[in-house]
C-alpha cells in the first residue's frame, strides 16, 4: 500500500511541475502575429469555442477596403453564404493542440485567396518567429511568421 502511495505522490508532483510548462508554452504563441506577406495581422489566443485549442483571426489588413471602398469580403469562400463577411475577424487559423516544445498541431489554415482550407502546422522557429506549415496530401508549403510589436493589429 505505501509503494502505491509512494506512486501516486510521485505522479502527483509530476503532474503539477509539467502543467505549468504546458502552459507556458501555450503562451509564447499567443499574440499578434504578422503574416509571411505582411499583408494581415493574426491575433493568436484560445478558440471562443475550446478553450483547450488554439485559434487565430485576422486582427488588421494592409487593405481592409475594396476599390469600391467598402470592407474587402471573403468573395473566395466555397460557402456562398460567406462570401460577403469582411475579411476582417475572421479565424485563419483553427483547432491547434500542443503537439511538443514550440510545436502545434492538428489545425487548418484557411486561405482567402483560393477559398481553401488545409490541414497545418506550426513551430516556434527563433525569437518572435512562427512558421506556419499548410499541406495537401504530402505538399507542403510554409510561411514564416514575425511577432508584432506589443499592441500592434489589435
Amino acid at each position: 500500500m505505501a509503494r502505491w502511495s509512494r506512486r501516486l505522490e510521485a505522479l502527483a508532483f509530476a503532474v503539477a511541475v509539467l502543467a505549468p510548462a504546458t502552459a507556458a508554452a501555450d503562451e509564447r504563441i499567443v499574440g499578434v502575429w504578422i503574416t509571411g506577406s505582411q499583408s494581415a495581422r493574426v491575433a493568436i489566443a484560445a478558440c471562443a469555442d475550446n478553450p483547450a485549442l488554439l485559434c487565430g483571426r485576422i486582427a488588421w489588413l494592409a487593405r481592409p477596403l475594396g476599390a469600391d471602398g467598402a470592407p474587402v469580403t471573403d468573395s473566395r469562400n466555397p460557402d456562398a453564404n460567406l462570401r460577403r463577411r469582411p475579411l476582417l475577424g475572421i479565424d485563419l487559423i483553427r483547432g491547434f493542440r500542443v503537439a511538443g516544445p514550440d510545436r502545434w498541431t492538428g489545425g487548418t489554415i484557411y486561405d482567402p485567396e483560393s477559398g481553401r482550407t488545409y490541414s497545418a502546422q506550426m513551430r516556434l522557429s527563433g525569437p518572435g518567429l512562427l512558421e506556419v506549415k499548410g499541406c495537401v496530401l504530402i505538399f507542403c508549403e510554409a510561411q514564416t511568421w514575425s511577432r508584432a510589436p506589443q499592441g500592434a493589429g489589435r
